[in-house]
């Protein structure tokens, strides 16, 4: 049985990714903030709810202490959990507002993987898939046949373009660990308003690609929906 922990499970692209790997006989566990949501979204996943708030230290450890106690180990963690961030003008992006986006998107993936090593070292061709975004991408945002390059927002792209790095710090520093980064495109999400063009289950589709690879899978990579995406 494969062991597995997704982070902002409750709704979106996590609870779609956590639908399809429940599908594909997983055994996932469910993670969010909010307890109430968290238990229902993993109600009708037929996953495990574990309560996570990836802004915590103390929360991430607990969280990895439960799966320890109830599983003993982790095969593949999903780094989903994200905020879309302060909505403002670059100029008007303060450094308060930046810390704060980096909190969740790029130190809460730090954490939760921090948390988590122990047990994924001790797992089963382990696998890390931090979700990141095109956003992120210095080649997609300068690119003006891309959407990418219509989005101009200090906070959130650059913590994607940390997340992206920092999967690639991940994965030479543990060559047994496959760690790649995703980017899932404009997904329809209560983080864009539901204003993407694709569907969760197209944006989940490189997620669950890349949460599938074996030991003989890629590692350090950035991924989109056709293959190696450009950064």
């Amino acid at each position: 049985m494969t062991i597995t922990l997704i982070t902002g499970a409750n709704k979106g692209l996590g609870f779609e990714t956590a639908r399809r790997l429940v599908e594909a006989g997983h055994t996932v566990y469910a993670g969010a903030r909010d307890t109430r949501r968290g238990e229902e979204a993993a109600a009708r996943l037929g996953a495990r709810f574990v309560r996570i708030d990836v802004t915590d230290e103390d929360s991430a450890e607990a969280a990895a202490e439960f799966v320890r106690k109830e599983a003993g180990r982790l095969d593949v963690l999903v780094n989903n959990a994200g905020i879309v961030g302060a909505r403002k003008p670059v100029g008007e992006t303060t450094g308060a507002e930046m810390r704060t986006t980096y909190e969740t998107n790029v130190f809460g993936a730090v954490r939760v993987t921090r948390a988590f090593l122990p047990l994924l070292e001790a797992g089963k061709n382990p696998v890390v898939v931090n979700v990141a975004s095109g956003l992120g991408s210095l080649a997609a945002t300068n690119d003006p046949d891309r959407i990418e390059s219509t989005v101009a927002s200090l906070d959130y792209n650059s913590s994607k373009t940390a997340l992206v790095m920092v999967t690639s710090q991940y994965a030479k520093a543990f060559p047994a660990i496959r760690f790649n980064a995703v980017d899932p495109g404009y997904t329809a999400t209560d983080l864009n308003g539901h204003t993407g063009h694709n569907t969760v289950e197209e944006g989940a589709d490189v997620i669950v690609r890349m949460a599938l690879v074996g030991a003989d899978g890629p590692t350090g990579g950035f991924f989109d929906a056709a293959g190696p995406a450009a950064w």
